[in-house]
């Protein structure tokens, strides 16, 4: 009994738990499997990379401030950010994986690296 490939329904030729024909149905197959369902889940993987960069690009030296402008100027967006840390004083840094931000006084932000 010979296998058909799901993708093309192609003959499959070759080991017997070989699953497709070729490596392009293989990748097709698994690019489908894997795809985003939703733009939602893509729209915001894709905010997360652009605060993620603006943070990195603001903060070289891994400590430095910055204003509130200057972040919605390049495009920041303080929705989203994916934890949350507290400190024992109380004060709530906003993390972005290891970029974070602390809101201070007069509409100025402390950024932040945090080690690994």
């Amino acid at each position: 009994m010979a296998k058909e490939c799901p993708v093309c329904g192609d003959k499959i030729i070759g080991r017997v738990d070989k699953k497709f024909c070729s490596d392009y149905c293989r990748n097709a197959f698994n690019n489908q499997l894997n795809k985003d369902s939703k733009n939602l889940v893509r729209n915001i993987n894709n905010r997360l990379r652009k605060n993620y960069r603006i943070l990195e690009a603001l903060n070289p030296n891994n400590k430095t401030k910055t204003t509130r402008t200057k972040l919605i100027a390049k495009g920041f967006d303080f929705q989203h950010f994916t934890s949350i840390y507290t400190t024992k004083a109380g004060t709530i840094y906003y993390f972005v994986y290891d970029q974070g931000y602390l809101p201070l006084e007069n509409e100025f932000y402390a950024l932040v690296k945090r080690n690994s």
